[in-house]
């Protein structure tokens, strides 16, 4: 875990000199960038296996950024703002980011939060290697090894929690499956995020999978309780 890559997207120089110092300083390979646009870039020529994101950045947003990212990736994103109120959080957690950080923040706090992220990411994907038969459920073929899906001839490849939610549910297809088991069998046990980062990773799920996602037919939510994962009768 210590040679991780970290990429830190954050205008203010002082807190950028920072955490790379903090960080580098812990073993980890960490790139930067200064707006929103070039940490996209370095992204995409570079990759990351853990993203520390502002919110506040000038030009493209923080909120443009995760979601560029989020579109190629599932890397872990942890969100970090000057702002503390509840607005930023919801912000922040609805989009899906695995930890949210306000400053002002102590370097010991944040340097333990990226690595309990990272913990977290490395459990999820060797829960999915440890599982190499394909699983069919609802005309779907789920192969761990490949995180890829088939379905009526095509192959889509998925992020790895997205992949770990929908293997979850078709193992127990038919089976309501409560939120916070959800959570610790794709996340982690450790996982102190907020919970609507599953509903967001569903509703890509669904919008992935689903003939209609607005309608879903297959991931059925169960009201007060959690997911299942309903094959057609």
């Amino acid at each position: 875990m210590s040679e991780a890559h970290i990429l830190i997207v954050e205008d203010e120089e002082s807190y950028r000199d920072t955490l790379k110092y903090l960080l580098s300083r812990e073993g980890f390979t960490v790139s930067t960038a200064d707006t929103g646009t070039r940490g996209v870039e370095v992204f995409e020529r570079e990759g990351a296996d853990l993203v520390l994101l502002d919110l506040m950045l000038p030009g493209m947003s923080g909120t443009e950024v995760f979601r560029t990212i989020r579109e190629r990736s599932d890397v872990p994103i942890i969100m970090v703002t000057a702002k503390d109120e509840q607005v930023d959080k919801i912000i922040g957690l609805e989009l899906g980011a695995d930890d949210y950080v306000t400053k002002p923040y102590s370097g010991r706090e944040l340097v333990a939060r990226v690595r309990s992220v990272l913990r977290r990411s490395a459990a999820a994907y060797d829960a999915l290697s440890d599982e190499p038969e394909r699983v069919t459920v609802a005309g779907i073929t789920i192969d761990p090894e490949r995180l890829t899906i088939v379905r009526d001839g095509e192959t889509t490849s998925l992020p790895p929690k997205e992949f770990g939610l929908l293997l979850l549910l078709a193992q127990n297809a038919g089976r309501v499956l409560p939120r916070q088991m959800i959570i610790d069998r794709v996340w982690g046990a450790d996982y102190y995020g907020d919970t609507k980062t599953l509903d967001v990773h569903i509703k890509r799920l669904r919008a992935r999978i689903e003939a209609n996602p607005h309608k879903p037919q297959l991931i059925q939510t169960v009201r007060g309780v959690g997911y299942t994962l309903e094959p057609p009768a």
